[in-house]
């Protein structure tokens, strides 16, 4: 039995897994940086302990830390919560290794799918629609050309171990291909040490749709529904909202049976996100797996009334999902707004510093994801994402006017946030007719 976790995090997703454990009874551990000794989570768990400095290579990334502080507290688990070790196969081995439970697939499952090429020919032979490109990974510039122009362009060329945005270039043509070919291969090696490639066709102007599955080690699985994340800057989400507007319940209910199919075709277990892109004939392909909580989930807790992280934290403790997919049922429409502490007018650069003053908003349907507090020092070490904003409404409408009233009913003094910028999203006609694709911010900011 789970008696006592590690939260291998810190911020708005250590806070959110710290209340979940207290809800189930479970003790919990945060870890914090220098830098991190006065947040909200080490405040909130019941032990806290320091693991290094400020640079998260030296703290939060810190396996070897990170695992000396389990041990010296008697954690039996450990639970990553998103980014940092999430993903990381090595760390999800060590801890099976030492014998503490690790929140999350198997390292070999995060390894396999962790690599974008290798998920991308899984989920093939698992029969779900994948974009035409590669067949595994390029081997050279000239390979890239000769499948380019098979395929025909544009095409993509995306770093095999990618994510978060970063060693991924779109080439509209063979002399682009030539350019992006190099500077992927560089920007991969530096940001994973990894310069391995893969190229496949660009799908122009898709919805960005993912869909949220829980599987325990029983063998039984369900999907949670879908999310569209279709408004990204950079590839990065700035709001997500569930159901989507472009999916009808006949390709709805597809894409959730081919998510399910394909996590019990690999065997996978805990919860999970596969990402697809959606065409605007509503024809889906498989982008990604992420195996690890999203920074969106709650979008999904407040249609479902399931709570993902304890459900987690159920099936690393062996236990069976309590309820089927017949048992599942959707109410209203959920809405997630990221408030990030930059400033939209200087192409969002970021903007730590002291919190002087803050409200945060409330009322029925409203939630608030953070671990920011007035008087507490935003530091320039991390993520820019200061809290989550998420709404739950009838319907779309009435969800988008809850975010407006909730984000007018925002306050944080003493920093720039990115707050007026996603008012004008939500006021813009485009946003408001559900009309809008993952190239919406570009023409917005155009």
């Amino acid at each position: 039995m789970i008696k006592k976790i590690l939260i291998a995090n810190r911020g708005e997703i250590a806070v959110r897994i710290i209340r979940a454990c207290r809800e189930m009874g479970i003790r919990t551990v945060a870890i914090y940086s220098e830098t991190d000794k006065d947040s909200l989570h080490t405040k909130l768990a019941d032990e806290a302990i320091c693991i290094g400095p400020a640079p998260s290579a030296k703290s939060y990334l810190n396996v070897k830390a990170i695992l000396e502080a389990a041990c010296l507290t008697g954690a039996d688990s450990i639970h990553p919560g998103y980014g940092f070790l999430s993903e990381n196969p090595s760390f999800a081995r060590i801890c099976e290794e030492m014998g503490i439970k690790f929140i999350g697939p198997s390292y070999k499952l995060i390894e396999l799918l962790g690599n974008k090429s290798k998920a991308k020919e899984t989920m093939k032979k698992a029969g779900v629609p994948v974009v035409q490109g590669s067949e595994g990974l390029i081997k050279s510039k000239s390979e890239a050309l000769e499948i380019a122009a098979k395929i025909k362009y544009p095409v993509m060329l995306k770093a095999s171990a990618g994510g978060g945005g970063k060693g991924i270039r779109i080439a509209y043509s063979e002399e682009e291909l030539k350019k992006e070919y190099d500077i992927v291969k560089q920007e991969a090696k530096v940001s994973f040490n990894d310069d391995s490639l893969y190229l496949e066709k660009f799908i122009e102007n898709p919805r960005h749709v993912e869909i949220q599955v829980l599987a325990d080690e029983h063998g039984n699985c369900v999907h949670l529904g879908e999310r569209d994340c279709s408004i990204q800057r950079r590839n990065q989400k700035m709001i997500e909202e569930t159901p989507s507007g472009i999916l009808d319940e006949k390709t709805r209910k597809m894409m959730g049976e081919t998510a399910v199919k394909a996590v019990k075709e690999i065997g996978y277990t805990n919860a999970g996100t596969i990402e697809f892109l959606v065409d605007k004939n509503k024809d889906f392909y498989f982008m990604e797996m992420n195996t690890r909580v999203q920074v969106e989930h709650p979008i999904t807790e407040m249609v479902t009334g399931i709570d993902i992280v304890k459900e987690q934290i159920r099936i690393a403790n062996g236990e069976k999902l309590k309820f089927d997919q017949d048992d599942i049922k959707f109410f209203g429409h959920s809405m997630e707004v990221r408030i990030n502490a930059e400033d939209p007018d200087k192409n969002f650069m970021p903007c730590p510093g002291l919190i002087t003053g803050l409200h945060l908003p409330g009322g029925n349907g409203v939630r608030v994801d953070t671990a920011i507090y007035s008087g507490y020092m935003v530091p320039p070490t991390y993520d820019s994402m200061l809290a989550k904003i998420i709404v739950h409404g009838k319907d779309r409408e009435e969800s988008v006017a809850k975010m407006k009233s909730a984000l007018a009913e925002l306050v944080v003094d003493g920093i720039k946030t990115n707050v007026d910028f996603v008012l004008k999203i939500l006021d813009d006609k485009d946003f408001h007719d559900d009309n809008y694709d993952t190239s919406y911010l570009n023409k917005f900011l155009s």
